[in-house]
């Protein structure tokens, strides 16, 4: 929970100390996104992760178990740190500050925790050149939201993939950040950018990664198992209020949530496929290398580039009901303790 509220606070504080580094945290990342060149907490800790790659590493025997140590201690020490670290600046600002300081601090970690404008910016960056006709451009934009190689995809391919993440992130991104800023305030949603950053650069089945990455592989599952599937229930809720496909978005989670290798990727995947009629998933290039995977959700049209707009709307009716079912859940429990 929030810092101060461990403290005795009269009721209008403790309220304050509930609500504003969730609320003042996703109104700064809709007003302002991810401003580039500001700094981040996933940049250092991206910095952290190939530090300890580079000098830690070659410390351990160059084995599968050596790689399996080394590679259990980055992931254990990472979140961990991370989790400690906030929450030790959040309570020092709080003992020589003041309460509105150590308020402040954790509303700005609460913001750069969450991804939701930003997963709509980069996305329509890869619609705006779709639009005009230029491929190149928009493999290029896709290319830096996605994990598979985009030089020889068609415009269906890159509508695909842009499609693809803006529903895979609704969770890595928002639900699961806001779910932890919930439960654990600032830290606990640091923990998981954490762990999620680990996944991202560490957590692949290459040879470099296979032994090192595992561990950190894994924990993003454990970690992602439940908002995951709350980012799924999101999306269906929201797209009944979208106008979007509502009961065929369920159809489709029900039928499809478990057609991918990972626990958790495919379910708000197929749920989006079902909600915008169309098919996600397939076969992809990784690395240069064919990875086989199954379809999500039906054809009932062509994938288009208008698609990647409708899915950015969907994001926005999943998240924010979401994080207004948190918030008021988080004043509930507090106002019920009082």
């Amino acid at each position: 929970m929030t810092f101060w509220l461990f403290y005795p606070l009269p009721l209008p504080l403790a309220l304050t100390a509930a609500a504003l580094p969730l609320a003042g945290g996703l109104a700064l990342d809709l007003v302002l996104g991810d401003p580039r060149g500001f700094p981040h907490p996933v940049v250092y800790m991206g910095r952290a992760i190939r530090w300890f790659e580079n000098r830690v590493v070659p410390l351990f025997p160059q084995s599968p178990q050596g790689q399996l140590a080394a590679g259990a201690l980055l992931a254990l020490a990472l979140p961990l740190g991370s989790f400690l670290v906030s929450l030790g600046a959040i309570a020092l600002a709080g003992h020589f500050l003041g309460f509105w300081a150590s308020l402040a601090l954790e509303t700005f970690w609460c913001w750069q925790a969450l991804a939701l404008r930003d997963l709509q910016v980069e996305s329509m960056a890869v619609y705006a050149p779709l639009c005009r006709g230029d491929l190149p451009a928009a493999r290029k934009a896709v290319g830096r939201i996605v994990g598979r190689d985009t030089q020889a995809l068609d415009e269906a391919g890159v509508a695909r993939a842009a499609v693809e993440t803006v529903a895979e992130n609704l969770s890595d991104g928002v639900i699961a950040p806001l779910f932890c800023l919930a439960i654990g305030g600032a830290p606990l949603a640091l923990w998981y950018k954490a762990v999620n950053t680990l996944d991202s650069m560490v957590g692949y089945k290459t040879p470099r990664y296979l032994y090192l990455g595992r561990f950190s592989a894994r924990q993003d599952d454990a970690a992602n198992f439940l908002p995951s599937r709350l980012a799924a229930l999101a999306l269906i809720f929201g797209a009944f209020l979208a106008g979007e496909d509502g009961p065929r978005a369920w159809k489709i989670w029900r039928r499809d949530r478990f057609h991918h290798s990972s626990p958790n990727s495919a379910q708000t995947e197929s749920a989006c496929a079902g909600a915008l009629g169309v098919r996600l998933g397939g076969d992809a290039f990784y690395f240069g290398k064919l990875v086989q995977k199954p379809t999500l959700g039906d054809a009932l049209e062509p994938l288009a580039p208008a698609h990647i707009p409708r899915a950015c709307r969907l994001l926005y009716f999943a998240a924010l009901p979401f994080a207004g079912l948190l918030l008021a859940a988080r004043l509930g429990v507090l106002i019920f303790l009082f």
